[in-house]
């Protein structure tokens, strides 16, 4: 019986897949570690690279040979979803594009002058 050794990078310890023959598929490979792991399809999908190569694999029907060692990291499906907003902050304006804030000026702020902040110490 043929083993591939996989831990996820957060984790500490690696877990093994079983398997016949003296290669393992990726596709197969996942199947195996999200049905071990009690992952869903639909909720993720892996990222796999070889241990000690770090290369990553990327073509499902790649082969990956026995006694190999992985990480493996969960990555949403369809890619990182972007940003809901982007604001721009518009200086000339006391308005931020895309927020209903107000941006405060420094004259309207209860603080000294910044000229009082940054006294020179005097070197008697």
């Amino acid at each position: 019986m043929s083993c591939v050794h996989y831990k996820f990078s957060s984790k500490l310890d690696y877990n093994t897949v079983t398997f016949d023959g003296l290669h393992i598929t990726l596709s197969e490979l996942k199947r195996q570690i999200m049905a071990r792991e009690r992952l869903k399809a639909t909720d993720c999908d892996l990222q796999i690279t070889n241990a000690q190569t770090r290369e990553e694999y990327t073509d499902d029907e790649a082969h990956i040979p026995k006694h190999s060692s992985v990480i493996v990291r969960r990555t949403p499906i369809g890619g990182v979803k972007p940003a809901g907003r982007t604001f721009i902050v518009d200086r000339s304006d006391t308005a931020v594009v895309g927020s209903s804030r107000p941006v405060c000026k420094h004259t309207t702020l209860s603080c000294p002058p910044l000229t009082s902040i940054f006294l020179p110490l005097s070197l008697a």
